[in-house]
C-alpha cells in the first residue's frame, strides 16, 4: 500500500471513530444515572443477531433454517470486517464479540446439506431410504432431526427385507426393526463361525431295516427318502425331531412283500412324489395325511422325475414320452401336456417362475427339448455325438454340460442358454473329463459353480464367461456341489464332502462316508447330505446284520449349526440309543464317556 492509500486509511477511520464517539455520547448523557451496562448493538444489528441466536437455536434443536433471503457472500464478508474493527469492538462490548463469533461459525455452516432449506418428513424418508446401515448411522449423529429420521422403522425394516432377514414378515410384527437388524446380524456372524469351525450338531437320520438307500431329496430342511424294500419316508430337521412317518403306497396287502425299488423321490413345501421301478408314480400331499392323492401309472419305467419348487407341477419322462401333470381348480389331477421326444431321456428339470403354463427342459443323449404346455416340444441344441452330462435351470436360463467327441476335440463344455432367446449365449471351461454335475439355480448372481470328472470344482463368471476359481476338492469325480455368497459344499464320488471359503481359497474341513454323495443342500444354519450306494442289492442277514447292513445300506446327514438353541442336543445320535442296540453296529465309533454319563 503506497503513501496516499494509508493516508485515506488513516482518515476513514477517523471519521468512523468520531461518529461513533458521538452517537455514543447522544445516548447516554453525562448527568444520566449509572445503570449496569447492556451489551448494545450498532444500528440495525440488533435485529440481526436476534435472528441468528434463533437461527442456531434451530440448528442445535435439528431444525431447518426458516425461509428468508440470504445474504450474499460480499454482504457476510462486510459484515465479519466491520465486526472485527476496533470501534465495532468497543461499542459492543463483550456481548457482540459473541454474536460475530457466531455469524462466523453460521456463514461456514451455510453449505451443509438440510440446513437450507425445510423438508417434509415423508420426502426425508425418501431421501434416506437409499443409505446403508453405515450411513444412517452416520446421519444420526448430525441432529436431533436426523437422528429421529434415520431411526425410523420402514428404514430398517427395508434393510431387514434387501439383506434376507425374515422375509415373510410384515412391518407391523416387530415394535423395533432396528434392534431386530443388529440381532439377525450377531446371529448370521455367529452361524457364519460355526460354518468354519464346524461346530455344531450332527445327527444320522433312522434307516429302515433290511433294505438299501436308493434316491433323496430335500427342501427347506425336510427330507425325503426311498428304499428298495419300497418304502418312503420324510423326516423335518427343522424340529430335530427325527421320528420319520412313512408314506404308505397303495399296493394291495398280498403284494406288500412284492413292492419294487424306488425309483427317484422329490418333494416341495407342499407335494412330495416318488416313482417306482415298475412305472408307478405316487404323489403325497403334505398337509393332508400319509395316503397318496394321486397315482399314475406308465407303461415301462420311468427314466427321470422333476417337481417344481413353487407349485403343484409334476413331470415324468418314461420310454419316449414327457408328461406334466397338475391339478385343476377343483383340485383333481389331470394331464397338462404330453410330448413325444426321439431318445430316452436322461435329465429332466421344470423352469421356476413361468406362469399359467408350465416349462420344462428335457435332455435326451445329445438332444436338449424346451417343453412348454401350450406349445410342441421344440430343440434347444442339438449336436450329433455330443451328448449332455449334466442339467440345470433357473427362472431365465438353463445350463448343461456337453461331452465332446469325434475327429476335432474342442474339450467338454457347459452352454448356457436363454429360455426367452431359445439359443446359446455363453460356452464355459475346456476341461478333459466329463462335467458331472452344475448348479445355476441357487448359485449367486452373474455365478455358476460346476464339478468334473477331473475332480476339480469350478465357479464361472457369467459376464465375462471366464473360469473365476479352480478347486482340486476330491480323489474321484465330483458327483454334487452348491455354493452361496462365501463358501462350497462339495460331494464326491469316493465318498468325500467338502466345505471351502472360496473368497479365501482355503478349505474349512471335510467329511468322509463309504458311498458316492448324491444328494447335498445347505442353508445358512444347516446342511444335508446324502450318499447313495452304488448297487441296490440287500447283503445277508446271516453274515452280522448291523455291521454288513451299516456299511451297505447308504447315510443321510443333518448338519445343524445354530448350536444357541439346540446347546443340550448336540450330542451324537449313537449316544441317544438305549442299551438294547447291539455294539456291532457302531463298529466305527469309540465313545470317550460311558452310556450313563452322556444321558443324563
Amino acid at each position: 500500500m503506497d503513501n496516499h492509500g494509508l493516508e485515506e486509511f488513516r482518515r476513514r477511520w477517523q471519521e468512523e471513530l468520531a461518529q461513533a464517539q458521538a452517537l455514543k455520547k447522544r445516548r447516554r448523557p453525562e448527568n444520566a444515572e449509572r445503570r449496569p451496562r447492556r451489551p448494545e448493538l450498532v444500528p440495525g444489528r440488533g435485529e440481526q443477531a436476534s435472528g441468528y441466536l434463533a437461527l442456531a437455536q434451530g440448528l442445535l434443536e435439528g431444525a431447518g433454517r426458516p425461509p428468508a433471503a440470504r445474504a450474499t457472500r460480499a454482504e457476510r464478508q462486510d459484515a465479519a470486517s466491520r465486526s472485527r474493527s476496533p470501534q465495532a469492538r468497543e461499542d459492543t462490548g463483550g456481548g457482540d464479540q459473541l454474536v460475530d463469533q457466531l455469524i462466523r461459525d453460521l456463514n461456514e455452516m451455510d453449505d451443509v446439506p438440510f440446513f437450507d432449506v425445510q423438508l417434509p418428513y415423508e420426502l426425508a424418508i425418501n431421501i434416506f431410504q437409499y443409505l446403508s446401515r453405515k450411513d444412517l448411522g452416520r446421519c444420526a449423529q448430525v441432529s436431533k432431526t436426523w437422528k429421529v429420521i434415520a431411526e425410523d422403522e420402514v428404514l430398517w425394516y427395508r434393510l431387514c427385507q434387501q439383506e434376507g432377514h425374515l422375509p415373510e414378515s410384515s412391518i407391523s410384527d416387530y415394535s423395533c426393526w432396528k434392534l431386530i437388524f443388529q440381532e439377525c446380524r450377531a446371529k448370521e456372524h455367529m452361524l457364519r463361525t460355526n460354518w468354519k469351525n464346524r461346530k455344531g450338531a450332527v445327527s444320522e437320520l433312522e434307516h429302515i431295516p433290511d433294505a438299501v438307500l436308493c434316491d433323496v431329496h430335500s427342501h427347506n430342511g425336510v427330507v425325503i427318502a426311498g428304499y428298495t424294500s419300497g418304502d418312503v419316508r420324510v423326516w423335518d430337521t427343522r424340529t430335530w425331531d427325527y421320528i420319520a412317518p412313512f408314506l404308505e403306497s397303495e399296493y394291495e396287502e398280498d403284494e406288500l412283500g412284492m413292492q419294487p425299488y424306488v425309483s427317484f423321490v422329490r418333494i416341495n413345501s407342499s407335494l412330495a412324489v416318488a416313482a417306482y421301478e415298475d412305472g408307478i408314480l405316487n404323489i403325497w400331499d403334505l398337509r393332508t395325511g400319509r395316503y397318496p392323492i394321486h397315482r399314475f401309472e406308465h407303461d415301462a419305467r420311468i427314466q427321470a422325475l422333476a417337481l417344481s419348487q413353487e407349485d403343484a407341477t409334476v413331470a415324468t419322462a418314461s420310454a419316449f414320452d414327457v408328461i406334466m401333470l397338475c391339478p385343476n381348480e377343483e383340485g383333481y389331477w389331470h394331464i397338462a401336456a404330453e410330448f413325444e421326444v426321439q431318445k430316452l431321456v436322461d435329465y429332466l428339470e421344470i423352469v421356476p417362475d413361468t406362469g399359467r403354463y408350465p416349462v420344462a427342459i428335457a435332455t435326451a443323449g445329445d438332444l436338449v427339448y424346451l417343453l412348454k404346455a401350450e406349445d410342441s416340444a421344440r430343440t434347444l441344441h442339438y449336436v450329433y455325438g455330443q451328448p449332455v452330462t449334466c442339467l440345470d435351470v433357473s427362472a431365465n436360463q438353463v445350463a448343461f454340460g456337453v461331452k465332446s467327441l469325434g475327429w476335432v476335440y474342442e474339450g467338454n463344455k457347459i452352454l448356457v442358454c436363454s429360455l426367452e432367446a431359445e439359443r446359446c449365449i455363453s460356452k464355459l471351461g475346456n476341461a478333459l473329463g466329463d462335467f458331472t454335475c452344475v448348479n445355476l439355480q441357487d448359485s449367486p448372481p452373474n455365478l455358476m459353480i460346476s464339478g468334473n470328472m477331473d475332480r476339480r470344482v469350478r465357479i464361472h463368471d457369467l459376464r465375462t464367461d471366464k473360469i473365476a476359481l479352480s478347486l482340486s476338492a476330491h480323489q474321484l469325480g465330483v458327483s454334487s456341489v452348491q455354493m452361496d455368497d462365501w463358501k462350497i459344499v462339495s460331494g464326491g464320488e469316493e465318498g468325500l464332502v467338502t466345505v471351502w471359503d472360496y473368497r479365501m481359497n482355503q478349505k474349512l474341513w471335510e467329511v468322509h462316508s463309504r458311498h458316492p454323495v448324491r444328494h447335498i443342500a445347505f442353508n445358512s444354519h444347516s446342511l444335508i447330505t446324502a450318499n447313495v450306494p452304488y448297487e441296490r442289492v440287500v447283503r445277508n442277514a446271516d453274515l452280522d446284520n448291523f455291521t454288513t447292513h451299516r456299511r451297505h445300506r447308504g447315510l443321510i446327514h443333518a448338519y445343524e449349526f445354530a448350536v444357541d438353541q439346540l446347546a443340550f442336543q448336540s450330542t451324537l445320535p449313537i449316544c441317544r440309543l438305549s442299551y438294547d442296540t447291539m455294539a456291532g453296529y457302531n463298529y466305527d465309533l469309540a465313545l470317550t464317556f460311558p452310556y450313563d454319563t452322556i444321558r443324563e
